[in-house]
């Protein structure tokens, strides 16, 4: 998908870009991290996380707990744009399994829809290293709220 581009494809109820994405995430905690937007697909969203002085933990690690922002940062953003105009998304519960290690690069995560109901939806993001290699698997579940 281009990336000027607004996603209206698949799974997305409402429009959205690479663009809006970026500008809302100005002055929050995924600014701060250097969390980054790469891809909106037909049914995925794609972002990635530095592993700097920003996201290491005391023993030179990407911090756990950053891998969960990563995951919370991308699952809730998919629910929120493929639930309908007149809906909103609050989060549940979130588990991450951290697989590996991750000392410097880029970590990037990929989230995929796992439910999309009426009331609630899933997510899975998965989480690899530079070399392509799974780092976590993390699933966020989303209450679905009506506007009004």
């Amino acid at each position: 998908m281009n990336a000027e581009s607004p996603a209206m494809t698949a799974i997305w109820k409402k429009p959205f870009s690479l663009d809006a994405l970026r500008a809302a995430a100005r002055n929050t905690a995924i600014e701060h991290l250097g969390i980054e937007y790469l891809e909106i697909g037909d049914d995925y969203l794609v972002g990635r996380v530095p592993v700097d002085h920003r996201t290491h933990q005391p023993y030179g690690l990407l911090h756990g707990g950053v891998s969960v922002v990563l995951a919370e940062t991308l699952g809730s953003v998919g629910a929120m744009f493929s639930s309908p105009p007149d809906w909103r998304c609050v989060g549940l519960d979130i588990n991450a399994n951290h697989i590996r290690g991750v000392k410097s690069g880029w970590v990037t995560g990929t989230a995929r829809p796992v439910h999309i109901g009426r009331t609630t939806q899933v997510w899975q993001i998965d989480m690899v290293n530079d070399e392509g290699k799974l780092t976590c698997v993390s699933r966020i579940t989303m209450a679905m709220l009506q506007e009004g």
